[in-house]
């Protein structure tokens, strides 16, 4: 009976003992996670670092298995400028336990400040790796590249990644703007045919050769646009317009448009200016403000435009309203554009839709003055493909439906071809 009550006894002593040791594990864990709490309240916050890095270092001391030490501590030493045992800290993380997403950040950015661009590859490629689905990381690659002027690299890389993440925008935005810097020379024709369902009235006739020179910097482009328009079976107006236009990068996300139109024939505006800045945020987004000047025989103003554009996947949509100031009036125009991207920039399936007359409109620009004041609503839709390496085409129709006197309206139907050369 004696025995059965010692066995009893120690059986007791044995829980009691093993509920005691749990306990101060247990108090223990929850000491060192108020201990890293504070000491990130230190860091973040109070900006202590000094007190902050003994904290961290006591609890690696602590709890040497506790990898959120080692974090934090690289982080202090990396904003506090000791560069070499950011690294070491960084590194012991990302080898003990490569899930910890912010060590490999951390470290890439540091490189990349640093400049050590090869070491900042070498790294973010082990967070590739070990993080596949993390686009971040992709797109710290892609910058790796880009800051190290590596055009070819970025361009095969962008497009590694566009196929890989065909509905992501901000690949396919860097992948056409990639694309757009590459060297090449275009020729081309576009030829414009438009009918009128007021008898007696049109056809018109409407083409441009031009030429387009594609480096690093931008592009500039020549163009040579004839007019003729008829009436009753006879030409009534005709002539020629030269044109010169380019497009500037001014940074890594924003270019510049810049553009001069001329001619002494009628059927044209005499002079015709435009400039316009655009701007790429993130997720897609595109913003661009502008200017244009139309002076015509009779007057001359002035637009402000301004323009919204979303890359949502495959798809862009742009709106754009044009402000016209003409006698102390503001005439309103705007243009909402839709396309859909397939393989390249020269790919897709546009829509456009629009109320009023705007002066970026080229087969209508010799009779905005009359138009200004009327009603227009127009939609059209178009195809464009790029064969090869080096045909662009494209056809494009549109419906118009014009007020071209106040309160007597005509349905304009154009259709619209392009064509060029790449080399």
């Amino acid at each position: 009976m004696k025995h059965k009550n010692y066995i009893k006894i120690l059986f007791i002593l044995f829980l009691v003992l093993g509920m005691a040791k749990n306990n101060v594990v247990w108090a223990q864990k929850i000491d060192v996670d108020s201990l890293l709490n504070v000491a990130i309240k230190e860091v973040n916050k109070d900006k202590n670092f000094e007190s902050a890095l003994k904290k961290t270092h006591l609890g690696i001391k602590l709890a040497p298995d506790y990898l959120d030490f080692y974090l934090l501590t690289g982080r202090i030493y990396q904003l506090t400028n000791v560069k070499d045992s950011a690294q070491y800290y960084y590194n012991y993380v990302i080898d003990k336990n490569p899930v910890y997403e912010d060590a490999f950040t951390y470290l890439i950015n540091m490189d990349i400040e640093e400049k050590n661009y090869s070491d900042a590859e070498i790294v973010v490629n082990k967070a590739i790796a070990a993080h596949p689905g993390k686009k971040d990381f992709r797109y710290k690659k892609l910058a790796i590249y880009e800051l190290q002027g590596e055009k070819e690299k970025s361009e095969a890389y962008l497009k590694e990644m566009e196929a890989m993440y065909p509905k992501d925008s901000d690949f396919k935005l860097h992948y056409f703007i990639a694309d757009s810097r590459l060297k090449s020379d275009r020729i081309g024709v576009n030829y414009n045919y438009t009918t009128f369902d007021r008898s007696g009235y049109g056809p018109w006739h409407y083409g441009s050769l031009q030429y387009i020179r594609q480096r690093n910097w931008g592009s500039a482009i020549a163009r040579v646009n004839y007019s003729n328009r008829y009436a009753d079976g006879q030409s009534v107006v005709n002539g020629i317009q030269y044109e010169a236009e380019s497009y500037l990068f001014t940074s890594k996300n924003s270019y510049s448009y810049i553009g001069a139109g001329y001619s002494s024939d009628p059927v044209f505006p005499k002079l015709r200016l435009g400039y316009s800045f655009f701007h790429n945020f993130n997720k897609g987004w595109e913003g661009d403000l502008g200017v244009r000047y139309i002076d015509t025989e009779d007057t001359n103003f002035a637009t402000a435009v301004v323009g919204v554009g979303k890359y949502l996947g495959s798809y862009w949509l742009n709106l754009r309203s044009y402000f016209q100031f003409d006698n102390s009036t503001v005439y309103p125009a705007f243009t909402l554009t839709s396309r859909y991207y397939f393989n390249t920039r020269f790919d897709y399936l546009t829509i456009i839709a629009g109320y009023g007359t705007s002066p970026d409109e080229r087969t209508t620009l010799g009779q905005i003055e009359e138009r200004l004041s009327l009603d227009s609503f127009r939609i059209g839709g178009g195809y464009y493909r790029l064969f090869g390496e080096h045909f662009v085409t494209g056809l494009q129709l549109s419906a118009n439906n014009q007020e071209y006197t106040p309160g007597l309206k005509q349905i304009e139907t154009e259709i619209a071809l392009m064509f060029q050369y790449q080399f």
